[in-house]
C-alpha cells in the first residue's frame, strides 16, 4: 500500500501576449532624410518631396508629418494628426489586451494503484478547473514493477475522461514518456461558446437595473 498515492495537484501559468503597442515615430522636425514620398491623410499618393515642402504642407493644412516607413528609400510620411492618432491607438491597445485570454494549464497526478477515494477527488478538481476555463494535465507516474504494466495507467486515464463527460475535451491522449503517462484535458467548446456568448450579453444585463433606479 506503500505505493498508493494521494491525489495532488499544481499549476503553472503561461500568459498569452500580444496586441499592437504604439511605435514612436520619427515626426515634423525630428524627420532627418531630405526627401520624403508623401501621403496624403486619406491614404492617397503625393510623390515625392523635399522635406521642407511636405513640412511646409503639413503646417498649411494644421497637421504632423509622421515617418510611417523609415527604411524605405526614400522614406515614407503621412500627413495626419498625430495626437489623435495615437489616443485612437491607445484604445485599440486596450481592446485587444481586454480580449487576450491566459492560458492557465494545471497539473493532478496519480499512481496507477490509487484508490477509489482518491481517485474521486483528482476528478472533481479536474472538473472545477475545467469549470474555470483551464487546461488539465493529468499525470500518472509508474513506481518499481508498475512500468511493466503501463496499460494500468492507460486504463486510469481513460477511466478519468469517461468521468469528465462533456465538461471537457482531451486535447492529447494518454502518453508514455519516461515513468510518466499524460493525458491533456481542455474545456469543452460548448462551455466556452457559453461564456464568450454571456460575455457578449453582460453589458445590456445591466440596463435594466438602471432603469429601474430611475423609476424608482
Amino acid at each position: 500500500m506503500g505505493e498508493q498515492q494521494a491525489a495532488a495537484c499544481c499549476f503553472f501559468v503561461v500568459v498569452v501576449t500580444g496586441g499592437i503597442g504604439i511605435a514612436e515615430l520619427r515626426i515634423n522636425g525630428y524627420i532627418r532624410a531630405p526627401e520624403v514620398r508623401l501621403v496624403a491623410p486619406d491614404g492617397s499618393q503625393i510623390g515625392v518631396k523635399k522635406l521642407a515642402e511636405a513640412l511646409w504642407l503639413a503646417d498649411q493644412l494644421g497637421l504632423d508629418l509622421v515617418e510611417v516607413a523609415p527604411d524605405a528609400k526614400p522614406p515614407v510620411c503621412r500627413l495626419m494628426d498625430y495626437g489623435k492618432f495615437k489616443y485612437e491607438q491607445s484604445i485599440r491597445d486596450r481592446e485587444a489586451r481586454k480580449h487576450q485570454k491566459r492560458t492557465v494549464i494545471k497539473e493532478l497526478r496519480m499512481a496507477p494503484r490509487i484508490e477509489t477515494h482518491d481517485f474521486d477527488i483528482t476528478l472533481r478538481r479536474a472538473l472545477e478547473f475545467l469549470d474555470e476555463g483551464d487546461k488539465v494535465k493529468v499525470t500518472v507516474r509508474f513506481r518499481g514493477r508498475e512500468q511493466e504494466r503501463p496499460e494500468f495507467g492507460k486504463r486510469l486515464l481513460d477511466r478519468l475522461a469517461e468521468g469528465i463527460g462533456e465538461a471537457g475535451t482531451i486535447e492529447q491522449t494518454p502518453q508514455l514518456e519516461g515513468r510518466m503517462m499524460t493525458m491533456v484535458l481542455a474545456p469543452s467548446r460548448r462551455r466556452r461558446k457559453v461564456e464568450a456568448n454571456h460575455d457578449e450579453q453582460q453589458p445590456s444585463n445591466e440596463e435594466p437595473n438602471n432603469a429601474e433606479d430611475e423609476n424608482s
